[in-house]
């Protein structure tokens, strides 16, 4: 899988007890990781952050962060994509920068702050719920989408068939994109994987930017772990009206999720989820009518 995935041999302890441990506690073998390496994204030639993330998708990356700090909204305010010239100690080109070109109407955000965007935390301490009130061009809150509790219930298992570097690594978060269809089933649009689960959610919505597609109405954006402030602030931008987690959310996500209209489901796992804001979007399930009792029972 290229720049995705590296292999590296690795001393695996076995401890089970079993026969085989006790005689070969300690083996030799390979392991696949997943790679995570900085992307420095320029505004021109202006150096605007830096990420680390898993390489693959870089565009989308670039596209959906602009998206997330409210810089840009509509594709064609974004004028060109391109990678820089960067090379490693073997003078191999490293596609480590991207060069992001705006349309001149677009105004430039503070490049001066340097943002740095470590792989386990989004844009943070630079946002409030009234900053991302302010920077949002849509409303999720508009948005007339309900969701079967059923089908709510079945997108983590529907995310993780399509995890392929999940498989390989185990190492990585993934995001996936589904709209729900006039028959109220589940379609993916579109699913992204990077050790940063913020990324994985970035690369998504610059998918959908580039295609065209904000704001995000009708769908749910599905994620593999936590539901934090970051990922509830990307839905809102992206006009993506209902995030469901995996694990989850923070208080301030929840904060969020209600003063833009989104809904936010937690700990979803097949068989059971909790709504922490937006539950009206959910159709409840019929309860079961108790068994009728014959003749003298």
């Amino acid at each position: 899988m290229g720049r995705v995935t590296q292999r590296r041999k690795v001393h695996k302890y076995v401890l089970d007890g079993s026969p085989a441990a006790l005689e070969y506690p300690v083996r030799h073998r390979e392991d696949v990781l997943a790679v995570e390496e900085p992307l420095e994204i320029r505004l021109g030639r202006l150096s605007y952050s830096v990420t680390m993330r898993t390489p693959g998708d870089d565009f989308d990356l670039v596209a959906g962060f602009l998206v997330s700090e409210g810089v840009i909204w509509a594709p064609e305010q974004l004028v060109s994509l391109r990678f820089c010239a960067g090379e490693d100690e073997n003078g191999v080109q490293t596609f480590n920068v991207v060069e992001a070109q705006l349309r001149p109407d677009v105004a430039l955000p503070d490049t001066g702050r340097k943002v740095y965007t470590s792989s386990s935390c989004g844009i943070c301490g630079t946002d409030s719920i009234e900053a991302v009130r302010k920077s949002s061009h849509f409303s999720p809150q508009a948005d007339p989408l309900t969701v079967d509790a059923k089908v709510l219930a079945s997108l983590p298992a529907l995310l993780r068939k399509s995890q392929r570097v999940f498989d390989d690594t185990g190492g990585v978060h993934a995001a996936g994109l589904f709209k729900i269809e006039d028959d109220g089933g589940p379609r993916l649009l579109c699913l992204r994987e990077d050790v940063g689960r913020h990324n994985a959610v970035d690369k998504v919505v610059g998918w959908a930017l580039r295609e065209g597609l904000l704001p995000l109405a009708g769908t749910v954006l599905q994620v593999s772990g936590r539901a934090s402030f970051e990922l509830v602030q990307k839905a809102a931008l992206a006009g993506i009206p209902v995030l469901s987690a995996v694990s989850a959310p923070s208080s301030l996500a929840v904060e969020l999720a209600e003063a833009n209209g989104l809904t936010v489901a937690g700990f979803s796992r097949g068989t059971s989820f909790n709504v922490y804001a937006g539950n009206s979007r959910i159709l409840r399930p019929e309860p079961a009518l108790p068994a009728a009792q014959g003749p003298g029972a």
